[in-house]
């Protein structure tokens, strides 16, 4: 899997919104290996996207058709100021990813000190996190390869992550947490909304 994430300020939420809403009604179905794709706002007017294809070669093809430039270039004048590019075909799904039915996203940026250890526990320990956290329905992992990663969590809802966000981690969770990752930075997507193939 290949994951872009975009991001920037935008105050005109509204326009953009339906801008996306036609990328989907009319070039969504010549995006040969699109996968689906995350949106929300913060608080603070940052816009988040976060777009899964099978491949980067998938998603270079879609960036080079002509009408996927022409609606990006429209996308880029509705954003406050410049807009933020991450790519990454280090992906690790945990939990298949997510689910559109998500009430709650929240984005994760930062810097992996050991992204092996990371990959492993979403990947060995999915069950086990499955069951202490109900509310949580699946995450991805993309690595740049300067370390720099965005974890994209998806919840039921908002209360119940809050909830569980306040359980106590085992120790050796916490431990391996904190010593993996750095310079985190959080992005909570309130009212998320979704995208993929019909």
């Amino acid at each position: 899997m290949f994951i872009q994430t975009i991001q920037g300020t935008c105050t005109r939420q509204d326009e953009l919104r339906e801008l996306g809403e036609r990328w989907q009604r009319e070039l969504s179905a010549g995006a040969t290996g699109w996968l689906g794709t995350t949106y929300g706002f913060t608080d603070d007017d940052r816009f988040v996207a976060v777009v899964r294809f099978e491949s980067r070669d998938a998603a270079k093809a879609n960036s080079d058709r002509p009408e996927q430039g022409a609606w990006a270039e429209q996308l880029s004048g509705l954003f406050d100021g410049p807009l933020e590019f991450h790519d990454s075909d280090d992906v690790t799904v945990m939990l298949g990813g997510g689910s559109d039915d998500a009430g709650f996203v929240q984005v994760m940026r930062g810097r992996l000190v050991d992204p092996d250890r990371i990959k492993a526990m979403m990947t060995d320990r999915a069950e086990e996190l499955r069951e202490a956290r109900p509310e949580l329905l699946g995450a991805t992992l993309a690595v740049e390869d300067d370390g720099m990663f965005t974890e994209t969590i998806a919840f039921t809802d908002e209360a119940s992550a809050r909830r569980g966000e306040k359980q106590e981690m085992p120790d050796e969770v916490r431990q391996a947490l904190e010593s993996a990752m750095e310079d985190v930075s959080y992005l909570d997507l309130h009212r998320p909304w979704f995208s993929s193939p019909s």
